[in-house]
């Protein structure tokens, strides 16, 4: 199984970033504005691109540490594919380690889709730094 992973750092405090990355309205501002569901632990997000989107279960979260998904909904690649954010603190800044793993194959789709979380994880940052991310649907 393949994994794509990030590794970066945010000038901002770990619970801003957490909340960021655990709430329904911070996921909204820096990954895409179709986003709806439930982002307690058991819910359900839903992540819409336009026509196409996928869902995720939240399967953990611990607070201004650690937030897990499983994709339930979506790409057939991506189903059963998992979503990690782990954040600590390095030389006064949030570090943020990103994982989504168990893929299948690493062909094409998965290329275009590491791509992109390099742009959505830099959203995330000027999100948090900034005040305002570049999601999709802007």
């Amino acid at each position: 199984m393949a994994a794509i992973k990030q590794l970066f750092h945010i000038a901002a405090p770990r619970s801003a970033v957490y909340d960021a990355a655990s709430t329904i309205d911070g996921l909204s501002k820096w990954w895409t504005t179709q986003t709806t569901g439930d982002s307690n632990p058991g819910g359900v997000i839903a992540f819409r691109f336009g026509t196409v989107g996928m869902d995720f279960k939240v399967t953990s979260l611990k607070e201004d540490e650690e937030i897990q998904w499983e994709c339930v909904a979506g790409f057939d690649d991506w189903i059963g594919t998992t979503i990690t954010f782990r954040f600590d603190e390095n030389e006064g800044k949030t570090r943020v380690r990103f994982t989504h793993d168990n893929w299948r194959e690493t062909g094409d789709h998965y290329a275009a889709c590491n791509f992109s979380w390099s742009r959505y994880m830099e959203s995330l940052r000027e999100l948090c730094q900034a005040g305002k991310g570049k999601p999709f649907g802007m």
